[in-house]
C-alpha cells in the first residue's frame, strides 16, 4: 500500500508541478468554476483541516485556494485535498456537491482521507470528461458505484478505497480503458469481478480487497501484462486458482488471502520472477508446495498459512528464493518435526511455523536478524532462557501452547522486545524478570497465563508501555499493587484462576484505556470500588468467585454486565445482582 500511495502522489505532484506555476501567471479564474468550488464548500459543514478557509477572494486560480490547480485560460483542472498522513484528528464533514461536476476542465480530483464525508457520489461527476485521476479514498461515502463513471474515457487512476460502497462492481468500469490503477478496496461489495474488466490492459495495480466479492478468480487477470500490483485479498471468492496468473513476469505483489480458494498451487508459481510479494493465507489449498518456488529470486515475503498443504515441503538449496526475509507456513497439515535447514541457515527477519508438529529441543536461529518468531501449538520442550540473548532485533516472541518448563526469572530477552506470549507451557518461577524496569519500557504485549507461575505481581514503575497482561491460571498471591495505575496504557488485564488476596485497589480506575478486565477466581476481598466508573471504554468485566461485597457500582457498564460477572461472591448487590438491603434499586443508567 505504501508503494501504491508513493506512486499516486507522485502523479499529483507531476500534474501539479504543470499547472501551479501557469496558475500563478493568471490572475482572474472562470467565474463559473469559482461558483462551482464554492457549490462544493458549502456542502462542508466542518473542515478541521483549515484548507476550505483559504478560498477566499475572487481568484481561485491565484495559488491561494489550497488545493485549486489551473490552466492558462483560467480553467480549474486540478482539485486536491489530502488529509496529513500523520494528523488523524483532521476531517472534513458534509456531502460531496454535485456542483463539481460543472468543472469542466478538472483532470485530477482527489477528496481523500477526510473520515467524515458521507452520502453518494454524484452523478454529475460523470460529465468530467478530461479528467485523468479520480481518488476519494478513505472518506465515509455511501451507495451504488455510479455507472456513469464509465465514461470517463480518459481517467487512468481511479481509487473510491476505504468508504462504505456496497452492491456490485458496475459493468462499466470495463469500458476505462486507459486505467492504469484500480481501487475499489475497503468497502462493501458484492457480487462477482466483472467480465468486462478484461479489457483493463493497461493495468499495473489492481485492489478489490477487503469487499464481499464472490465468485471464481477470474482467468483474464492472466492478460494484464503489466501488472505489477494484484490484492483481491478479504473477500469470498472460491475455486482454483487460475494458471494464467502465474505467466504475470511483471508481477511484483499477489495476495489471495483470506478467501475460500481450493486445488494447490500449479507448479508455474514458478514464472513469477518479479515477484516479492505472495500470501495465499486462510483458504482452503492442499497439497504439496511446488519446488518450483525456489525459482523466485526476488521473493522476500511468503505466506502459505491457514491452508491444508501437506508433506513433503520442497528441497530448496541454499541459492533457492535468495531474498527471502519472511516465512509462513503455519496451521497446516504440516509435519516437519525440525526447522529445515533453508529456513534456519537465512538471515530471515520473521519466522512462523505455528502447528507445524515441530518435535524436540528448540531451534537456534541465525540470531542477528529475527525480529519475529512464532513457534506456537507445537512440541517444543526444555528451556529457553538464553536462546535470546544475542537477538537484538527481537519484537515478537510466541511459543504458546508447547512443552516448554523452565525458570521465568531466568529468561533473557533484548531491551528492545514488544511482545512476549508463553501462554500454555509449564513455565515456573517470578514474574519479576520481564517485568523489570529495563525489559518492560518497550513491552506491550506480555501473556504468561497457563502456566506454574508463583510468587507476587510486582510494583508498576511510571512509563511503562504495556498494552496486554495476561497471567491468568498460575499461581500468583499477594496483592494487586496500586501502582497498577502507572499502567495507563492497559488494554486487557486478566489475573483470573490465582490466589490473589486483598481488595481491588481504587488506583485501577485510572487506568481509562482498559477495555476487558478479568478478576474472577481470586480471593478478594472487599467492595468494587466506585473508581472504576471512570474507565468508560470497559466493554468486557468479569469479577465472579471471589469474596467480595457491597454495592457493585451502580453506572454503565457495570450495571449492565450479566449476573454471571458478579456470581458466587459474599455478598454483592445492586444491580444486575438484588437490590442492597435498605435501599431502593435505581433505574438503569
Amino acid at each position: 500500500m505504501q508503494l501504491l500511495k508513493w506512486v499516486l502522489n507522485l502523479l499529483l505532484v507531476c500534474s501539479m508541478l504543470q499547472v501551479f506555476p501557469l496558475a500563478l501567471a493568471q490572475t482572474i479564474c472562470s467565474e463559473a468554476d469559482r461558483a462551482a468550488l464554492l457549490g462544493f464548500k458549502a456542502k462542508i459543514l466542518k473542515d478541521s483541516t483549515g484548507s476550505l478557509s483559504s478560498w477566499v477572494g475572487k481568484d481561485c486560480c491565484g495559488g491561494d485556494w489550497e488545493g485549486v490547480g489551473c490552466n492558462p485560460t483560467g480553467r480549474v483542472n486540478t482539485l486536491a485535498l489530502q488529509r496529513p498522513e500523520r494528523d488523524s484528528t483532521l476531517y472534513m464533514k458534509g456531502t460531496l456537491s454535485s456542483s463539481l461536476g460543472s468543472l469542466q476542465f478538472l483532470e485530477v480530483l482527489v477528496i481523500s482521507g477526510m473520515k467524515f464525508i458521507t452520502g453518494p457520489i454524484p452523478e454529475s461527476l460523470s460529465n468530467l470528461s478530461r479528467l485523468k485521476q479520480l481518488v476519494l479514498e478513505d472518506n465515509s461515502l455511501q451507495g451504488n458505484i455510479p455507472s456513469g463513471l464509465g465514461r470517463l474515457s480518459f481517467l487512468q487512476t481511479l481509487s473510491l478505497a476505504g468508504n462504505h460502497f456496497n452492491g456490485v462492481v458496475p459493468l462499466s468500469l470495463g469500458n476505462l480503458r486507459n486505467l492504469v490503477m484500480l481501487n475499489l478496496g475497503r468497502n462493501s461489495l458484492t457480487g462477482s469481478i466483472p467480465s468486462s474488466f478484461k479489457n483493463l490492459v493497461h493495468l499495473q495495480s489492481f485492489d478489490l480487497s477487503f469487499n464481499l466479492l464472490s465468485g471464481f478468480v477470474a482467468e483474464f487477470l492472466g492478460q494484464f501484462h503489466n501488472i505489477t500490483f494484484i490484492d483481491l485479498s478479504n473477500n469470498q471468492l472460491s475455486g482454483h486458482l487460475p494458471v494464467s496468473l502465474f505467466n504475470l513476469v511483471t508481477l511484483s505483489d499477489l495476495s489471495l488471502s483470506h478467501n475460500q480458494l481450493t486445488g494447490s498451487i500449479p507448479d508455474q508459481v514458478g514464472n513469477l520472477k518479479s515477484l516479492t510479494s505472495l500470501s495465499l493465507s486462510h483458504n482452503k489449498l492442499i497439497g504439496p508446495i511446488p519446488a518450483s518456488i525456489s525459482r523466485l529470486q526476488k521473493l522476500w515475503s511468503l505466506n502459505l498459512s491457514r491452508n491444508g498443504f501437506s508433506n513433503p515441503l520442497p528441497a530448496i538449496s541454499s541459492k533457492g528464493v535468495p531474498s527471502l526475509l519472511s516465512i509462513d507456513l503455519s496451521f497446516n497439515n504440516l509435519s516437519l518435526g525440525t526447522v529445515p535447514n533453508w529456513i534456519m541457515d537465512r538471515q530471515l527477519s520473521d519466522v512462523n511455523l505455528a502447528s507445524c508438529k515441530l518435535r524436540g529441543a528448540f531451534p537456534k536461529f541465525r540470531p542477528d536478524s529475527l525480529s519475529s518468531i512464532d513457534l506456537s501449538s507445537n512440541l517444543l520442550t526444555g528451556t529457553i532462557s538464553t536462546h535470546f540473548t544475542n537477538m537484538t532485533s527481537l519484537q515478537k516472541l510466541k511459543l504458546s501452547n508447547n512443552q516448554l518448563k523452565f525458570d521465568l526469572s531466568e529468561l533473557k530477552v533484548p531491551d528492545g522486545i514488544s511482545s512476549i506470549d508463553l501462554h500454555s507451557n509449564q513455565v515456573f518461577g517470578s514474574l519479576s524478570s520481564i517485568l523489570n524496569n529495563r525489559t518492560s519500557s518497550f513491552l506491550e504485549v506480555i501473556d504468561v497465563s497457563n502456566n506454574l507461575i508463583s510468587g507476587t505481581i510486582p510494583e508498576f514503575t511510571e512509563g511503562l508501555s504495556l498494552k496486554v497482561l495476561n497471567i491468568g491460571s498460575n499461581k500468583i498471591a499477594g496483592q494487586i499493587p496500586s501502582s497498577i495505575s502507572n499502567l495507563i496504557e492497559l488494554e486487557r488485564l486478566d489475573i483470573s484462576r490465582n490466589q490473589i488476596t486483598g481488595t481491588i485497589p481504587a488506583s485501577l480506575g485510572q487506568v481509562v484505556k482498559l477495555q476487558w478486565l478479568d478478576l474472577s477466581i481470586n480471593r478478594l476481598t472487599g467492595k468494587i470500588p466506585t473508581s472504576l466508573l471512570g474507565i468508560h471504554s470497559l466493554r468486557h468485566a468479569n469479577f465472579r468467585a471471589n469474596r467480595l461485597c457491597g454495592e457493585i457500582p451502580q453506572g454503565r457498564p457495570y450495571n449492565i454486565f450479566p449476573a454471571s460477572a458478579y456470581a458466587y461472591n459474599l455478598c454483592l448487590c445492586g444491580k444486575p445482582l438484588q437490590p442492597c438491603k435498605g435501599k431502593k434499586q435505581e433505574m438503569v443508567q
